[in-house]
């Protein structure tokens, strides 16, 4: 039995490399979140840092709260391959029905992208060894952090790609 997402029509179709992106991202960071969780609650995942200070009564809820805004991030980039992407929903005052102007999308996505390609930018090259990368106490644990955090480097990409389909998709004809 397939799970299927209901996104509502678009006005235009979605390419389907688009629309499997946009329902595969989840997944795709998902393993970085749940690579954070343990650390909420003083777990270090084989880090070896003697540097470190002890977290801050604050920091489990951070680093939960994290994890979820990374979720609810992803998801909201449905919104690019979705009818709900397209109107502004019913529920929101003043602009109820109204069409959404595809820069008003495209254009947080594509600076969120660019945001999230510097952020993860670096990582490869501490794989590499150029930059300094966080110690481990065996390659084991290494490995899983590397599996575990690898998949998010594509989350800028993807939300890049997303946006300039959504702007092609939406932009006006040209000649209007």
């Amino acid at each position: 039995m397939a799970i299927t997402i209901p996104l509502g029509d678009t006005e235009r179709p979605v390419q389907r490399w688009a629309l499997w992106l946009a329902k595969a991202l989840p997944f795709v960071v998902l393993p970085h979140c749940l690579w954070r969780l343990p650390f909420a609650a003083g777990f270090e995942m084989g880090t070896v840092d003697p540097g470190r200070p002890t977290m801050p009564w604050w920091a489990p809820g951070y680093v939960v709260g994290l994890s979820v805004l990374t979720e609810a991030l992803c998801l909201l980039t449905l919104g690019l391959v979705a009818g709900w992407g397209e109107v502004f929903p019913r529920r929101v005052p003043f602009l109820a029905g109204r069409r959404v102007p595809p820069l008003a999308a495209a254009g947080p996505a594509v600076v969120g992208g660019l945001l999230l390609v510097g952020l993860f930018g670096l990582q490869p090259l501490a794989w590499l060894g150029v930059v300094d990368e966080v110690g481990y106490s065996n390659g084991w644990w290494l490995a899983l952090a590397r599996v575990c955090v690898g998949p998010a480097m594509l989350w800028g990409p993807i939300v890049l790609a997303l946006a300039f389909a959504y702007y092609r998709r939406r932009r006006p004809a040209a000649g209007r």
